[in-house]
């Protein structure tokens, strides 16, 4: 398991991230400078080569026909501040042909960001003017290497839940394996079902063996085969006069079967003592094997297969809020009782001191201080979780979405109508799992008399219109948004007042 896991990174961050690609802007001000410097070369192939320096106004940003990075809108309003303005020179005149974006147009970069992190591309730019067909060759070209083969291949790695809920987690080096035994009644219940099986052989067929050897033995000590057929010898167990008999004789004696051709007679105290054992004994085994089998045919994990899960995650909009959401449903008509829900999110990082901790799980708080992690799983649920400044995904946009290494483990907890066994469920969403900017199809739909749930419809999602920014940088959006207009309503109403003499 350590050898897929990440080295410790050289930066940290509040939640922790795995090694992150070389040079990639974390903060709105990188994105800022090299906007600048795209805006720039953009501009020099059509005039006098200038010096390679930020050229974004402060205003707004001349953007020629060609493709060229757009600026978002909340990594904008976050740089108003005299240390990054003070890096801009004027503005360059419009040219003609050009589109005029302002500074507050909600976007996103349309290069790939692989683009920022290579140093020698970075170089070569600053140390020329690229032409036009150079300019376009370079983007396709980064466009092909983050295709999604390129980024499949390049985030191939292992799980630590699969799909169906299987933990990916091998233990080895167990020192102290009678603890085991302490507890064999589950350590018979976890066998698979070939080894549960050769266990439940054994044990009868052990004890009939046991138990023929020592009929065998009484008989053959006091003499009773040696004196088969003598009516005056008086035998402890008769007609046992060999191996085969004398298993023939434990079998129906463990089995209460009692053909009568073989019996314990009253002549020996050993053979009622032996005879007493061996019934005792086949109880208990009856009891342990039908048991175990019994819970290994109804246990819960059968009844978790008919829990499902949607294969990928959403993250779009719902009541003006960022939420992350998935969709769960029950196949049976016999549905859970107290079904609850939870996720963890299973993420490696660095502390403050250095301390590298892999695979840290995380609470994701899916409802449960309103209550609405309690499902009743009548119909497909989808389930949300709220992106707040407490949520690990507040500072995540859908561009550093692609370059994030974490999962999210999902489980299902309820008690099953028919046995009042406790069931769980599992299941995980890696980052290449989650779809930004969509939602669910609506799966139900009134038939008379009921509603209907359309499970083929389950797994289907459709495009949304959906922010790119991050949940952090839109609230700095909103609340920049509502300063501008209380100084503006403070302006008008400054305006208004009548004039005093």
């Amino acid at each position: 398991m350590l050898a897929y896991l990440p080295r410790p990174p050289t930066d940290t961050s509040q939640y922790g991230t795995f090694p992150q690609k070389p040079d990639l802007p974390a903060t709105p001000g990188s994105l800022l400078e090299d906007s600048c410097q795209q805006a720039s070369t953009t501009t020099a192939k059509r005039s006098a080569p200038m010096p390679n320096h930020p050229s974004l106004p402060c205003r707004g940003v001349v953007v020629p026909s060609e493709p060229t990075l757009l600026l978002s809108r909340a990594s904008v309003a976050a740089q108003h501040r005299p240390s990054d303005l003070s890096r801009c020179p004027p503005a360059a005149p419009r040219e003609p042909g050009a589109r005029w974006y302002p500074l507050h147009a909600l976007s996103v970069p349309n290069i790939p960001s692989s683009a920022r992190g290579r140093p020698s591309a970075r170089s070569s730019a600053a140390a020329s003017v690229p032409t036009a067909e150079g300019l376009q060759s370079r983007r396709h070209k980064l466009l092909e290497e983050d295709g999604p083969m390129v980024q499949a291949g390049k985030r191939q790695r292992q799980r630590y839940v699969t799909k169906v809920g299987k933990c990916q987690v091998n233990l080895g080096n167990i020192q102290e394996k009678k603890r085991f035994l302490s507890d064999i009644f589950t350590t018979i219940v976890d066998l698979k079902y070939r080894w549960f099986l050769f266990v439940f052989m054994m044990c009868y067929i052990v004890t009939w063996v046991v138990f023929a050897a020592i009929y065998l033995l009484d008989a053959w000590v006091r003499g009773d085969m040696w004196h088969q057929g003598d009516p005056e010898w008086q035998a402890c167990i008769e007609n046992v006069d060999g191996f085969t008999s004398a298993l023939l004789f434990s079998v129906e004696s463990q089995r209460t079967i009692g053909y009568g051709s073989r019996i314990v007679t009253a002549n020996c105290a050993e053979g009622v003592i032996l005879l007493m054992a061996q019934s005792i004994v086949g109880s208990m085994i009856d009891a342990l094997m039908v048991g175990c089998m019994f819970v290994k045919i109804s246990r819960p994990k059968k009844r978790a297969q008919t829990l499902i899960f949607s294969k990928n995650c959403v993250i779009s909009r719902r009541d003006e809020k960022l939420c992350l959401m998935f969709r769960v449903g029950d196949l049976r008509e016999s549905h859970m009782v107290d079904a609850k829900i939870r996720a963890k999110l299973i993420k490696s990082r660095q502390t403050a001191e250095g301390e590298f901790i892999p695979l840290e799980q995380s609470e994701l708080n899916l409802g449960y201080d309103t209550g609405e992690d309690r499902l009743f799983l009548v119909e497909p649920q989808i389930i949300c979780h709220v992106i707040d400044p407490r949520s690990p995904f507040w500072d995540m946009s859908a561009e550093s979405l692609r370059w994030e290494q974490f999962e999210i483990i999902i489980i299902l907890e309820g008690i099953v109508e028919a046995t009042g066994m406790t069931c769980q469920a599992r299941t995980s969403y890696t980052e290449d799992e989650i779809l930004w900017g969509y939602r669910f199809e609506p799966c139900m739909s009134l038939e008379k008399g009921a509603f209907r749930v359309d499970y083929s419809r389950f797994e289907m999602t459709f495009e949304v219109q959906t922010p790119v920014a991050s949940a952090k940088e839109l609230h700095e959006l909103r609340e920049l948004e509502q300063q501008e207009h209380s100084t503006l309503s403070l302006y008008w109403d400054h305006l208004l007042q009548p004039c005093v003499p």
